[in-house]
C-alpha cells in the first residue's frame, strides 16, 4: 500500500513545471489527482499521462484569485472524488522584472501579489474548513530562493510575495495544529521546467548551477520528491516548516 493511497489530492497550478511533476509523483503513489489550471490542453496532457500509467486524476479549471471560481472547483472535485486531503497551493508565478523598487509599477506590484499571495490565501481559504471538520489534512505551500535571501538583483514583487507565503504558511500551522492539519512550505530554487530550459541559455544555466554547492540546478521532480514527504505519514511529526529545495545555495 502506498503512503498516499486513496488520498484525494488537489495541485493548483499543476498543467505543466514543477506542479505536474508534484501531481504525477502523487498518482504514482496513488493517490487520486486533481490536475488544475487554465490550459485545457496542458491539463489534458497531464492528466493522460496519469491515466496512461494506471493512476487516478480529474481536472478542473479556475481562475485562483477569484474565491468563487475556487469554490466552485472544491464542490466539483468532492462530487467527483470527494473531500480534499492534500492540498499543494502551487500556482503562482513570477510576472515582474526585477529593478529599483521606485521603478515598479503598482499594476506590476498587484500582479505579483495576488497571483501569489493572494491565490494561496484564498485556495486555502476554501478547503480549510472542510478539513478542520474533519481533523485531518495536509497543505504544502510554495514559495522561492527569492524569498530566503535578500539579493539586489531580487524581482521583489515576487520575492515580497513568496515571503508572505511562509508566514503564512507557519501562522495557519500554528492554528490549525490541534485540528490534525499540518501545514508546511517548500522554497525551491532556479528549477529547470520545460519554460526554464527554453528562457534560459545554455551557458547561464551552468554558471547558475556553478553558484550551488551541489553544482546543478533543480528538476521539478527533486521539488514533487520533497512534496511527496512532507505530504506522507513519513512526516506525521512534521508542520510549520519551509523547506529548501536549493542544492545548498540557500542556508538558513
Amino acid at each position: 500500500m502506498s503512503s498516499l493511497s486513496d488520498k484525494v489530492a488537489l495541485v493548483t497550478g499543476s498543467s505543466r513545471g514543477i506542479g505536474a511533476a508534484i501531481a504525477t509523483l502523487f498518482a504514482s503513489q496513488g493517490a487520486k489527482v486533481v490536475i488544475h489550471g487554465r490550459d485545457s490542453a496542458a491539463m489534458s496532457a497531464v492528466t493522460a499521462r496519469i491515466r496512461q500509467a494506471g493512476g487516478c486524476a480529474m481536472q478542473v479549471a479556475a481562475d485562483v484569485t477569484r474565491f468563487t471560481e475556487i469554490d466552485a472547483m472544491r464542490r466539483q472535485i468532492e462530487t467527483e472524488l470527494g473531500p480534499v486531503d492534500l492540498l499543494v497551493a502551487n500556482a503562482g508565478g513570477n510576472p515582474v522584472r526585477p529593478g529599483p523598487v521606485e521603478q515598479i509599477s503598482e499594476d506590476d506590484w498587484r500582479k505579483a501579489v495576488e497571483g501569489n499571495l493572494t491565490a494561496t490565501f484564498l485556495t486555502i481559504k476554501c478547503f480549510l474548513p472542510g478539513m478542520k471538520e474533519r481533523k485531518a489534512g495536509s497543505i504544502i505551500t510554495i514559495s522561492s530562493a527569492a524569498a530566503r535571501r535578500p539579493h539586489p538583483g531580487s524581482p521583489v514583487p515576487y520575492a515580497a510575495a513568496k515571503a508572505g507565503i511562509q508566514i503564512l504558511t507557519q501562522d495557519l500551522a500554528a492554528q490549525v495544529g490541534p485540528d490534525g492539519i499540518r501545514v508546511n512550505c517548500i522554497a525551491p530554487e532556479t528549477i529547470l521546467t520545460e519554460r526554464n530550459q527554453g528562457q534560459i541559455p545554455a551557458a547561464q544555466q551552468d554558471a547558475l548551477a556553478g553558484q550551488h554547492p551541489l553544482r546543478r540546478l533543480g528538476t521539478p521532480e527533486d521539488v514533487a520528491r520533497a512534496a511527496g514527504y512532507l505530504a506522507s505519514d513519513d512526516a506525521a511529526w512534521i508542520t510549520g516548516i519551509v523547506l529548501d529545495v536549493a542544492g545548498g545555495a540557500v542556508m538558513v
